[in-house]
C-alpha cells in the first residue's frame, strides 16, 4: 500500500512542478504535459520505474477509457463550433498525431539502444 501512495504522490509532484513552471514561465505549454516531461526526464535518470509509480500507472490505464467521457460530452456541446473549423482541426489531429508518432518512435529507440548498452 505504500509504495502506491508514493507512485500516486510522485505523480502529482510531477504534474505541480509541470504546472508551478508554466505558471512562473508564461509557456505556452499545458502544465500536465511539462509536468509528463519531468517523470520522463526522472525516469531515464532513474534508469527503472518504481513500483508504486508502476502500479498507479497500471490502474489508471485499466480505466482510460473513462476519462475520454468529459471529452465527448464537451464534443457534443460544442458541435456547430466544431463543424465550424472542421478542417483546420482535422489537420491540427493529424499533424500531431504524426508529430507524436515519430517522437515516441524516437525516444524508443533511443530507450532501446540505451539498454542494449546497459546490458552488454
Amino acid at each position: 500500500m505504500v509504495p502506491l501512495v508514493g507512485g500516486l504522490i510522485g505523480l502529482f509532484i510531477c504534474l505541480g512542478a509541470g504546472d508551478g513552471l508554466v505558471a512562473l514561465t508564461g509557456l505556452p505549454v499545458p502544465g500536465s504535459v511539462l509536468g509528463m516531461l519531468l517523470l520522463l526526464i526522472f525516469l531515464m535518470i532513474k534508469g527503472e520505474v518504481p513500483s508504486g509509480l508502476r502500479q498507479v500507472s497500471e490502474g489508471l490505464l485499466k480505466y482510460l477509457s473513462l476519462l475520454y467521457v468529459p471529452a465527448g460530452v464537451g464534443m457534443m456541446m460544442y458541435f456547430n463550433l466544431i463543424r465550424a473549423d472542421f478542417w483546420p482541426l482535422m489537420a491540427a489531429s493529424l499533424i500531431s498525431t504524426v508529430v507524436m508518432l515519430v517522437v515516441s518512435a524516437g525516444v524508443m529507440s533511443r530507450l532501446d539502444t540505451h539498454s542494449e548498452h546497459d546490458h552488454s
